[in-house]
Formats: C-alpha cells, sequence, structure tokens
C-alpha cells in the first residue's frame, strides 16, 4: 500500500512540471451550497485535468525505453501521458476506447502522440495496448493501477491540504480509483475523504459493498473519464482502510453541477470533473454540522458548447 511517504517523494519528483493549481472558496448559497466549500481547481492543470500528476511521477521513476510510453485511456490519461511524453522527449502511443470524443481524441494528438481508436470499452483499449507493448517494449503508463501513477495523483491532496489547512471532508470523483487511492494514502485519517461516483459508473461502491474489486456497469454522460470497468488492486488496499463512505449520483445532478460551475464561475468542467461537486449541490451527500468540506473539481476536457450554450 502506498504511504504519505510516497506521495511527498512525487511531489518531488515533479515539481516543476506540474501546476500548482488554485483554491477557491465559496460561501454558503454560492453554487447553491448549503454550506461552505473550498474548491480545488485542478481542471486547470497541464492538458485539463489531474492526470499530469501520475504520468511524470511514472514516467520519471523509471528509465525510458527509445520506444517510449504507451498507454490505454478513455481521453484525459491520454492526454497527460502524451503530454508528459512530449516534455521528456519520448514518443508515445495511446490506445482509446471507441466511445472517446473527438475533442479528447484531438487533445491527445496535439501533443505528438499516435492515437489507436480500438475497443467498445477502456477494458478493451487497454488489453490492445499491453499487446503492443509486448511486441515494442515501450514503458507501461496505466490510467490508475501503478504505485508511482497512485502516489503522483496523491500530491492533488498534499497540495489541497496546504492550502485550505483544517478541512474534515473531501469529496473526490472515482474511475479507476488512481486519483482518490493517493489522496486517500496521504491524508491517511486525518480528512474523511468521500467517493463519489455516476450511478452509471459505480466500480469502487460496488467493490467496498462485496469487499473485493468486482465488474461494474460502465455508461452515462461521464463513462469517457470516469468508466472504468472496475477499480485497481492497489487504490483498493487504500479504500478498504480510509474511505468509509461511496455515495452515487444520477447524470442530471452532473449536468447540474456542470452548469452551475460555469454560471457562477464561468469555468468549463467536464461531467467527471463535475462529479464530486454534483454529490454536495444534489444533496446526494450531506455534510454533518461543523463540517469544512473541500471539493475537488478535477477534469476539464469537454466541448465547451455541452457547457455554455
Amino acid at each position: 500500500m502506498i504511504t504519505a511517504m510516497d506521495v511527498e517523494r512525487a511531489a518531488a519528483r515533479i515539481a516543476g512540471r506540474v501546476r500548482h493549481t488554485p483554491v477557491i472558496t465559496l460561501s454558503e448559497g454560492d453554487l447553491g451550497l448549503s454550506c461552505p466549500a473550498t474548491l480545488k481547481l485542478e481542471l486547470l492543470q497541464h492538458s485539463g485535468s489531474f492526470k499530469p500528476r501520475g504520468a511524470f511521477n511514472r514516467m520519471l521513476s523509471a528509465e525510458l525505453p527509445a520506444a517510449g510510453v504507451i498507454a490505454a485511456s478513455g481521453g484525459n490519461h491520454g492526454a497527460a501521458v502524451a503530454y508528459a511524453a512530449q516534455e521528456l522527449g519520448v514518443p508515445a502511443e495511446i490506445y482509446v476506447p471507441e466511445l472517446t470524443p473527438k475533442m479528447k481524441l484531438d487533445r491527445i494528438a496535439s501533443y505528438g502522440a499516435k492515437v489507436v481508436r480500438t475497443g467498445a470499452t477502456y477494458a478493451e483499449a487497454f488489453q490492445a495496448s499491453q499487446a503492443q507493448q509486448a511486441e515494442t517494449g515501450a514503458l507501461q503508463v496505466h490510467a490508475y493501477d501503478h504505485q508511482d501513477v497512485l502516489a503522483g495523483q496523491g500530491t492533488v491532496g498534499q497540495e489541497f491540504e496546504a492550502d485550505a489547512p483544517g478541512l474534515t471532508h473531501l469529496l473526490v470523483a472515482v474511475g479507476g480509483g488512481g486519483l482518490i487511492g493517493g489522496i486517500a494514502a496521504w491524508f491517511g485519517e486525518r480528512v474523511q475523504v468521500i467517493a463519489v461516483e455516476p450511478e452509471l459508473c459505480p466500480a469502487l461502491h460496488d467493490a467496498l459493498a462485496r469487499g473485493a474489486p468486482t465488474e461494474a456497469p460502465v455508461g452515462g454522460v461521464a463513462a469517457d473519464s470516469l468508466g472504468a470497468r472496475q477499480v485497481g488492486g492497489l487504490m483498493f488496499d487504500v479504500a478498504r482502510r480510509h474511505i468509509r463512505t461511496a455515495v452515487l449520483v444520477p447524470d442530471e445532478a452532473i449536468r447540474a453541477a456542470q452548469h452551475a460551475v460555469w454560471d457562477r464561475l464561468r469555468l468549463v468542467a467536464e461531467p467527471g470533473g463535475a462529479t464530486a461537486l454534483a454529490a454536495l449541490l444534489s444533496g446526494a451527500w450531506r455534510p454533518p454540522a461543523g463540517a469544512r468540506v473541500g471539493v475537488l473539481v478535477c477534469g476539464a476536457n469537454t466541448d465547451p458548447a455541452t457547457v455554455t450554450g
């Protein structure tokens, strides 16, 4: 299981490679909130999501082969790996499922990576990437189930705590679990980390209920970023120790959160990026009295017209 020390080492390793993203504290009533909340705007990170943190830490922790790096992704991880590879001067090959939006495909390609569309789901794209990796010897950069990736994502939590000390609860969206796994490893028992997933992508919710990672359905508006068939084993070791609450939100609540962020903050959040906030705005999770709540807004890769129109 990764530790806070792993996160500290990751932070030192990727320093200067990623942005220290800002926080904004909202008062009760802002965005329709039932209590004050502090938002960390990780949607302003390089490539439009938190993912470069894990990508850089994985790549800087390994010897990069001449074949470069390879990854499977629903979109955001692929863009992050492509961006990191471009910065480090190595080739990248990204496998994505057919459902990946064109905007995300274009973002990946803009960083010079080779993009291969294959399979109906992330799992199928990942299998194809594994076959290709066996032939080329490229470094596999897993989207969420690797210790260096989890530790890199955990640096979000370290930054959040430094900029907003005293949080008691932190809402985090979950796909494969690399982000929340790294954050929970950083906080341990100091902060209650709340998992938030779409109703149609309940991988961690189902895993916690059954006591082990298990295959879950994948669908809905956030499937391209949160649509992992099951959570990673490494993050589940962290989750079963430190994550006690996993809530589900409907697609309608996610869309409403996207529109609230645009209407009041003039920021475009993708569905997965707004999912954690949706739990607070919709009442799917209700803070206890006296809670000091943090919310991670983790991604911006969507067509602005779907939010601002």
